[in-house]
């Protein structure tokens, strides 16, 4: 299988184990959610597991590729503020945790910029 093929299922692969992990051990994702939002973290964590595990499994159909592969991309962005959350929360943690927490920030750029490549290469297969 071609790379350009294999990396929408990879994608997929890696938003599904996101997304069950959030419902496996919600708690570390609780956590990582803004005081700001409205109703409970564990609320918003079970909301984006699923949102993870709807995105995969439209990563995975190439009937709905292009689509889910901008809405992941837009997801990526939307949780960022998560990500920043994290790390701030982390500033005072061991060396391993806090370069975890700090490393996930800029992770996020190549992850949206896969995100937009897959779309790009969905858009000549519909």
């Amino acid at each position: 299988m071609p790379r350009s093929e294999r990396s929408p299922l990879l994608l997929a692969g890696l938003l599904a184990t996101a997304g069950v992990a959030h419902f496996a051990n919600p708690r570390p994702f609780d956590a990582t959610i803004p005081r700001g939002l409205p109703g409970t973290p564990r609320a918003w964590t079970y909301a984006s597991g699923a949102v993870e595990l709807a995105l995969a499994a439209g990563l995975a159909l190439p009937r709905t590729r292009r689509t889910a592969a901008l809405a992941t991309a837009a997801f990526f962005v939307g949780v960022f503020p998560s990500n920043v959350k994290m790390a701030a929360d982390f500033r005072h943690r061991p060396a391993p945790q806090k370069a975890a927490a700090f490393g996930r920030l800029p992770l996020q750029v190549p992850l949206v910029l896969w995100a937009r490549g897959v779309a790009r290469n969905a858009e000549g297969r519909s």
